[in-house]
């Protein structure tokens, strides 16, 4: 049976609300999360001790605790936050850039992150040799190209899908939240705390676009596969991650579990899902489509 992670906290939340999350995801079905900063290194209100201190009540639930590290490094402190991680060999590392993974190669095995953008068999075949014992798959990846690469997947080597939440699309090194109140980045003020789930963008014709998340940019609507469980499990696909929200995750999670248990699908789950979702769903990219499209099947 695949199994469920949790990705990385995408967001600025506080303190007392990330502890209160993470001990809700703890009596979840989840068999994986992943946690640490992999946003923006001006985010504070968690240290490294707490982001270790709630791994560990986590594994301590069963779960299995990875630490991610950030996907865009801007300065030498956060290199040195980033050999900080890997130096740490109590839990696995999921590698967010290269200098990760340079870090951790021949070392320890490690979690391949999305935005390393394996798209080929050459370069999945490199990465388990630097020692990859996990690859999440690029979220623009088709269906049909990642069928072709499990086809000459390593042995051992497992592979994780991104099936649910909001789409980070793009980092800079401009924060957008920032430029949007007028304020510079290095006084920025902290505003993205007062977006829980990021800052929607819309069109003159008030069609949701895309949505600001700091120094990241993601997609309006929400990528779901639910109703393409079926396909993912014939792939063989061996983890599904769910990014988490504010608000209803225990619902995604739920609805989620129950999916990968059925042994047919239920064509009404993704109708079910709308009322736990902050936005409409889409599952474009999986289907070589626009990313924002959304292609009904079966099970959908």
């Amino acid at each position: 049976m695949m199994k469920l992670a949790l990705g990385p906290l995408q967001y600025y939340w506080h303190r007392d609300t990330v502890f209160e999350f993470y001990q809700a995801m703890a009596e979840s079905a989840v068999d994986i999360v992943y946690l640490g900063e992999a946003v923006c290194s001006r985010r504070h209100e968690l240290r490294q001790s707490d982001w270790l201190d709630i791994a560990r009540m986590l594994q301590g639930a069963g779960k299995q605790a990875v630490m991610s590290t950030m996907v865009l490094l801007e300065s030498t402190s956060d290199v040195a936050d980033m050999h900080k991680i890997v130096r740490d060999e109590e839990f696995l590392v999921e590698a967010g850039d290269m200098g990760a993974v340079h870090n951790l190669a021949g070392k320890r095995p490690f979690v391949a992150g999305p935005q390393l953008n394996i798209f080929n068999a050459d370069t999945l075949a490199w990465m388990h040799g630097l020692g990859a014992s996990r690859w999440v798959m690029p979220l623009e990846m088709r269906q049909s190209d990642l069928a072709v690469l499990l086809q000459s997947k390593p042995a051992g080597l497992q592979t994780e899908v991104f099936a649910y939440g909001r789409m980070p699309l793009a980092f800079s090194a401009r924060c957008f939240t920032a430029r949007h109140y007028n304020l510079p980045k290095d006084d920025c003020g902290f505003r993205c705390i007062e977006h829980p789930d990021g800052q929607l963008l819309q069109t003159r014709e008030k069609e949701s676009f895309l949505v600001i998340n700091g120094i990241q940019t993601q997609s309006a609507r929400v990528h779901n596969l639910i109703g393409d469980i079926p396909a993912l499990r014939a792939a063989g696909v061996d983890i599904l991650r769910l990014s988490p929200q504010s608000q209803h995750m225990d619902q995604i999670v739920a609805a989620f579990d129950t999916a990968r248990r059925a042994e047919q699908p239920d064509p009404a789950a993704l109708a079910a899902m709308r009322l736990f979702m902050p936005e409409a769903p889409c599952n474009g990219y999986w289907h070589g489509k626009p990313g924002l499209d959304l292609i009904e099947t079966a099970a959908a």
